[in-house]
């Protein structure tokens, strides 16, 4: 069979910035207060849910993991939605701030305290959400030439823009919450939702101002300049809400047949586009593929981190430090520590090691395996490191964060990356949904486990030790045999680093 693959569209001679097309800074900052809206009401939502809606009963801990679980899977895969409205439609420039807009609606939605209206908060995030994640990252994508090496470094920066505002937002938000307008025992959490839909106000106006330095990148498809369009999506949108609403009520499991059946019907179209385009970009789809599929597990264990880990800092793990208790929030802050600390010094070792860097299935396998360490960690502390009082220490759950946040740093950039690498050209955005369909799916699983780690009656130790066990053994069978396949699935990259 011929290949037919079509050439790469040709790159802006954009100024540069250390190193770096300088619209990347502007997408990072973009990035960063988009993140600071999202993380800054992670820490509280199932906190919220129990004490608002359950009485502060521990029953309440089921059913609030599997809405965040549900609710973040949600958000990851209304993106494939997104990718295809910016392919076809509206461009990345226009979904980008159509999204931001809607998103600030549903964060300040969700601070009126009532059960409905802040499920309709959730449900209008998840629209805003598809329509600005895939699109963001794939434009960061669009700043580089397919062969240039600065690719992944460029996403690793990017990257660190999303753990600048994740850092800052639980920390600010949690302050809000207790020592501005409300206490440690009464926190006041619609003060989180507010300052988080005014973070991601200030996002669509940094892009609105920045967006002139793209060059034209990213702007309507050719015969789409019509600003009809905006209007007929953004009323596609308000039909979408309902949608989401109901699927969250739904459950998870329910949730879980919906984006299992998606994930298929997306895979068969982007392997006919890879078909209609030749041999080499058919399997490169299917590398893809199977890398989605290893991205599901990993999410749905790291996730923990906005569910059960959440509940395990607020009643298991001893936070006392002398006359401080450090914030159950704090812990949400941790992994993005970690991240800005360590993400240049991985970046600066995958550029160092140059020819003997490993592969994108083995560095994958690489996150999986960290991951798996974490909750390792977590079995010898839930065995042995128990106290009189059923507490755990506190560097246990602060090092599971930093260990999980090198796995992250091994495989979510590099996936970003892998998208724009891998996916039919026609298809990027589309492509890019998959991945953050894929992460959904993990995330609903997320939900799903963190329910069982809680029990029908709340979490305890042994509950605790049971569910993070299970963690360990997945995490490390998947990442030893996407090692041992790593061969196969660059053969089927065809060169792509």
């Amino acid at each position: 069979m011929t290949d037919t693959t079509a050439p790469a569209p040709s790159v802006p001679d954009y100024p540069q910035t250390m190193g770096h097309p300088r619209p990347l800074w502007m997408l990072f900052m973009t990035e960063f207060w988009e993140r600071f809206a999202f993380y800054g009401i992670r820490w509280a939502l199932v906190l919220y849910i129990v004490a608002q809606f359950h009485g502060g009963d521990p029953t309440g801990e089921q059913p609030a993991s599997r809405t965040y679980g549900a609710y973040l899977a949600l958000v990851y895969a209304s993106a494939i939605f997104g990718g295809y409205v910016a392919d076809r439609i509206l461009g990345y420039q226009r979904s980008i701030l159509v999204g931001a807009a809607v998103m600030a609606a549903g964060l300040f939605a969700i601070a009126v305290p009532n059960q409905e209206v802040f499920e309709f908060g959730l449900a209008t995030i998840i629209v805003g959400n598809g329509l600005f994640k895939p699109n963001i990252s794939t434009m960061v994508g669009k700043l580089y030439g397919v062969a240039d090496g600065r690719r992944d470094s460029g996403f690793t920066i990017f990257y660190m823009g999303i753990n600048l505002g994740a850092l800052i937002a639980p920390v600010l938000t949690e302050y809000l919450a207790k020592a501005v307008f409300g206490s440690d025992t009464m926190p006041s959490y619609k003060y989180v939702f507010i300052a988080s839909g005014v973070g991601m106000l200030i996002s669509l106006c940094w892009f609105w101002v920045g967006r002139r330095g793209l060059k034209g990148v990213g702007l309507p498809p050719v015969g789409g300049e019509s600003l009809a369009r905006v209007v007929y999506v953004f009323l596609g949108m308000v039909v979408a809400i309902p949608v989401m609403f109901l699927l969250l009520a739904a459950g998870a499991n329910f949730l879980q047949w919906v984006l299992s059946i998606l994930f298929v019907v997306l895979a068969i179209l982007l392997l006919v586009e890879g078909i209609r385009e030749g041999k080499v970009q058919r399997d490169r789809v299917i590398a893809m593929l199977i890398i989605f599929a290893f991205n599901v597990l990993f999410w749905m264990f790291f996730e923990q981190a906005g569910s059960s880990f959440t509940f395990l800092a607020d009643k298991i793990v001893n936070r006392q430090m002398g006359d401080f208790v450090f914030p159950t929030a704090w812990f949400q802050s941790v992994n993005s520590l970690a991240i800005i600390t360590l993400a240049p010094i991985i970046a600066w070792i995958w550029v160092r090691m140059g020819s003997r860097n490993p592969s994108i299935p083995r560095k994958f396998g690489l996150g999986l395996v960290f991951n798996g360490l974490a909750f390792l960690l977590l079995m010898v502390a839930l065995s042995d490191m128990v106290s009189a009082d059923g507490k755990i220490p506190f560097w246990t759950l602060f090092m599971v964060y930093v260990i999980q946040s090198v796995g992250e740093l091994c495989l979510s950039p590099i996936g970003l990356s892998m998208v724009t690498k891998l996916a039919p050209l026609r298809l990027v955005g589309f492509g890019m949904g998959g991945w953050f369909l894929s992460t959904g799916i993990g995330n609903n699983l997320s939900g799903i486990f963190a329910g069982h780690v809680s029990g029908e009656s709340g979490m305890t130790v042994a509950s605790a030790l049971s569910g993070y066990t299970f963690g360990f053994w997945s995490l490390m069978g998947a990442g030893v045999l996407l090692f041992l396949i790593a061969p196969l699935i660059n053969r089927l990259m065809h060169g792509v680093k």
